[in-house]
């Protein structure tokens, strides 16, 4: 499997097509999320929208399993907007969301402001919209005393999204080296698959650093290099 040379006009397509032989399909309409086994769950409660049971969702997962990513592709399919938790207690509803169909707010299990959320929540009721919460556990385990929010989130439908698969992970990485129009050969694949961290963080972390260190040095991308700019990106994390 190899994506074609970089003066081809028509590489990151076939990248993509590549990617999608694999089996993955995109999610929403978008061709920049792929759906695999363990985030099938996940794409079809987002693809029921709005036919939700209620008018709100979790969507949970480790991270790097890819939320912040499908909770973009849904607000923007959806008419949305995607606010961080603490950004809530900033404005009323109606002004911070400024009029949006659907509200993500991300990273609820990181602490957030308990009462409004709780209006968020009421206003999202009172006003016919759908509102998408994020967080790495369920949410009846997320760190909130007050009854009244308590009650409403243990009650939400759960999406779930569990870490990449290898074959996830050969699918984006051959495809984001397609965006980049980079060549790389079923070797690369092969080696770099079992070896790298299991987030899209670490997967678009290194398609940058083997960009950048195959244009600086004029070299092909090979095993050795793969195998040089993983190294660099354990010893980052180990420093970090």
């Amino acid at each position: 499997m190899t994506v074609p040379a970089a003066e081809d006009p028509g590489d990151s397509a076939v990248a993509r097509q590549l990617a999608l032989d694999l089996g993955y399909r995109p999610a929403l309409g978008m061709d920049d999320f792929l759906v695999a086994p363990g985030n099938r769950d996940a794409v079809h409660w987002l693809d029921t929208w709005p036919d939700w049971p209620g008018p709100a969702l979790a969507l949970v997962g480790p991270a790097g399993s890819g939320k912040t990513h499908l909770a973009k592709v849904f607000a923007q399919g959806s008419g949305g907007v995607v606010l961080a938790a603490g950004d809530i207690a900033r404005q009323e509803p109606p002004e911070l969301t400024a009029g949006a169909t659907t509200i993500v707010v991300e990273d609820i299990d990181g602490g957030v402001a308990e009462e409004p959320l709780l209006h968020l929540f009421n206003w999202i009721v009172e006003s016919g919209r759908h509102l998408l919460l994020t967080g790495r556990l369920a949410p009846a385990r997320w760190p909130v005393a007050l009854p009244d929010l308590r009650s409403r989130l243990s009650a939400l439908p759960v999406a779930v999204l569990q870490s990449p698969d290898d074959g996830l992970i050969a699918a984006v990485l051959i495809k984001t080296l397609g965006d980049r129009q980079l060549m790389v050969g079923q070797d690369v694949v092969r080696f770099v698959v079992p070896r790298i961290e299991r987030s899209f963080a670490a997967l678009h972390a290194f398609v940058a650093g083997i960009d950048a260190r195959a244009l600086a040095e004029r070299r092909n991308i090979t095993v050795p290099l793969a195998r040089d700019v993983l190294a660099g990106l354990a010893d980052h994390r180990e420093e970090s």
